[in-house]
């Protein structure tokens, strides 16, 4: 699929089924790293997310007319984690998802571009996300993306530290992330 055209949009009712599938199978390494009553809780709330919470967006690339990658974008941490205590008054990024059978081609990038887009014409300077250590492909991603980690915002979720990281939306970390592929 490398020669694919990319479309980015926003999910709609009949991507349900695409949707769930690829975030379920773009998560489905973790279960060989977590125990499985975890990866069963955690399997569980990814599924539950197309209906829970009230995002700002659900966005999807597509190629070729397949759904291959997607995120889910928050007003802030109250929308995102139900957590006024995080104090995070800007768009937040979750369950950024890409299929494994099409991984290296930009897709992720073009979903936060998308998700950075979307923020900015919000009104927000920055921009919000969470993963941990167990994560480490997508915590490269977002560094070299340009993404700062955000110390005050970590949580933990058991045991196991979620770190914080953001962007601020200025010229040069917009233009490292037009730049990026």
């Amino acid at each position: 699929m490398p020669e694919a055209t990319i479309i980015i949009r926003d999910v709609i009712a009949e991507d349900q089924d695409a949707f769930l599938r690829v975030l379920v199978d773009a998560y489905a390494q973790y279960a060989e790293v977590l125990p499985p009553p975890r990866w069963e809780q955690y399997k569980q709330s990814l599924e539950a997310s197309f209906h829970e919470g009230a995002p700002v967006a659900r966005i999807a690339a597509f190629a070729d007319g397949e759904l291959v990658g997607s995120l889910q974008l928050f007003a802030s941490s109250i929308e995102a984690y139900g957590n006024p205590e995080l104090d995070i008054r800007n768009p937040i990024i979750r369950y950024l998802a890409v299929s494994p059978k099409t991984r290296g081609l930009g897709i992720a990038t073009l979903l936060i571009r998308e998700a950075i887009r979307r923020s900015q014409s919000l009104g927000a300077d920055r921009i919000n996300l969470h993963t941990s250590d167990m994560m480490a492909s997508a915590v490269r991603l977002y560094e070299r993306l340009g993404f700062e980690r955000a110390y005050e915002t970590d949580v933990y979720n058991g045991e196991t530290l979620v770190k914080g990281f953001r962007l601020t939306l200025n010229e040069t970390a917009l233009a490292a992330i037009n730049s990026a592929r």
